[in-house]
């Protein structure tokens, strides 16, 4: 991967920010309970549980999931009623049943284990492309980019792009997360750019420029840090 990324006439130093990136994640890990324990299974059933819900919300439901169906042969057994009853408070009536389907497919066609090719993780019922690419680099620690809303907030930021809902299909967009990624630690990685963005790079509210490890790579964050000193002298 080459050490100098360039786009929108700013150059970035890839290895430095990795590197500054992984470390300020070491201190700011939030411990999720699927994030300690790093079982394909756990991991998948985490992200499916995570589609469009917040990480406090599902960590309850996810503890007592796990209790209940601590493997994938346990779970195959459920019926659709009882996983209904445990998963009902995180919404998404339509998740539930992609869960039961995926239980039976997994038991069935996979010997109650979780396929480690994306392929075939992409044809498991309730499998995105971003809930595949997660549990490859989350489980298996593989290169995978991780391509969502926090993600593009933060590349558009960095490279002072113009971010919009259609950002995350953008060609642009996925070359660039994709020569920025660390590809030695894409799981420390990742983990780190998701807290950066729900603690730092904010994006329903202002980002948090002065606390960003990242600041001095930013586009954002420079010109926040210009204007601010304008308007102070």
């Amino acid at each position: 991967m080459p050490d100098i990324v360039e786009a929108n006439n700013h150059a970035i130093n890839a290895a430095l920010l990795r590197q500054t990136i992984v470390s300020w994640g070491c201190r700011h890990f939030r411990a999720f309970p699927w994030r300690i324990v790093r079982t394909p299974y756990r991991v998948l059933m985490s992200e499916v549980m995570l589609h469009r819900t917040q990480a406090t919300q599902v960590t309850p439901v996810y503890e007592r999931f796990m209790q209940r169906y601590p493997d994938i042969s346990s779970l195959a057994r459920a019926t659709r009623e009882e996983l209904h009853d445990v998963l009902r408070p995180l919404g998404l009536r339509w998740r539930i049943d992609r869960v039961y389907e995926m239980a039976q497919e997994l038991n069935g066609r996979f010997g109650a284990q979780v396929p480690r090719e994306k392929e075939l993780l992409l044809s498991l019922p309730g499998v995105s492309e971003y809930i595949a690419s997660a549990v490859r680099c989350f489980a298996w620690d593989l290169p995978e980019i991780l391509v969502d809303t926090n993600t593009v907030r933060i590349t558009g930021r960095l490279f002072g792009l113009e971010i919009k809902d259609s950002s995350r299909r953008n060609r642009q967009y996925v070359y660039l997360m994709a020569t920025l990624l660390d590809a030695e630690h894409p799981r420390d990685y990742s983990y780190a750019l998701l807290d950066l963005a729900h603690e730092v790079c904010l994006g329903k509210r202002p980002p948090v420029c002065d606390q960003c490890p990242i600041q001095r790579y930013c586009v954002h964050g420079s010109t926040k840090t210009i204007v601010e000193t304008d308007e102070a002298i």
